[in-house]
């Protein structure tokens, strides 16, 4: 490492290139905790878009109206609308609505700036997640579900344990474009300073005027991640194959 630090550092000396997260301990902690952020803020994104997109999926097909029309009017909102303005619909409308907590002497918000990136950026995903289970799920054949109903499942253990995994083997082509899109949607967390990659190179090119150096990094760590995102969801999508299903 020190040696990395020490060809970036010549490199700044003959050239002008400044890469001071190479050979600057205290930018390359900078720049490490915003790509830890940036992590934390997509595993846990994914993962909740996940689940409320297939629990929205199933309320679809709920016999009660009411629930149909709120999951329709929940799709439509959020797929409607920009994420930014929904971030900051979150972050300055309904934050300030919330009682303040007392902490170390201190008032502050119920919900922090990342617990409110987490719940925007998760629901702007689930919506589109709705509709993508819910096109997975109209593909699988009426005459399974009746089977299944024959053999005493419930409308539940029959949709989980049936319809859902028949369903996601269908529709993991455009959820996997879902959830690359949010990947890179996380950079709107940094509107409402989160310390995520964005905010953290931000600040280091704000100190050492090294924008163009900086904007070639933060462009190929989201190139890396994307592409990590994607061989794995490629990887996902050849375990769940099953021959003669789905294509």
């Amino acid at each position: 490492m020190q040696a990395i630090g020490n060809w970036f550092q010549h490199l700044y000396e003959t050239t002008g290139l400044n890469f001071s997260v190479f050979y600057d301990a205290y930018d390359w902690d900078r720049y490490l905790n915003g790509l830890k952020m940036t992590l934390f803020l997509s595993v846990t994104t994914i993962v909740l878009s996940l689940i409320i997109g297939a629990a929205g999926a199933l309320m679809q097909g709920s016999p009660s109206r009411l629930l149909r029309l709120a999951v329709n009017a929940f799709v439509v909102v959020f797929r409607n609308t920009p994420p930014l303005v929904q971030i900051f619909f979150f972050y300055f409308g309904l934050g300030t609505m919330l009682p303040a907590v007392e902490a170390a002497g201190m008032r502050v918000p119920l919900l922090s700036n990342v617990q409110w990136a987490i719940i925007s950026l998760s629901l702007f995903a689930a919506a589109f997640n709705v509709e993508i289970f819910r096109s997975g799920i109209e593909a699988v054949p009426s005459t399974t579900i009746e089977a299944a109903e024959a053999l005493g499942y419930t409308r539940l253990k029959a949709y989980t344990h049936i319809v859902l995994p028949l369903a996601i083997r269908v529709c993991l082509p455009a959820l996997n474009n879902n959830l690359v899109n949010l990947l890179k949607t996380t950079t709107l967390a940094y509107a409402i300073a989160v310390p995520e990659t964005l905010y953290a190179v931000k600040q280091i090119w704000s100190e050492s005027q090294n924008v163009f150096e900086m904007m070639i990094l933060l462009l190929a760590t989201y190139g890396i991640l994307v592409g990590v995102l994607v061989w794995l969801m490629h990887r996902w999508e050849r375990a769940m194959r099953i021959p003669g299903y789905g294509r």
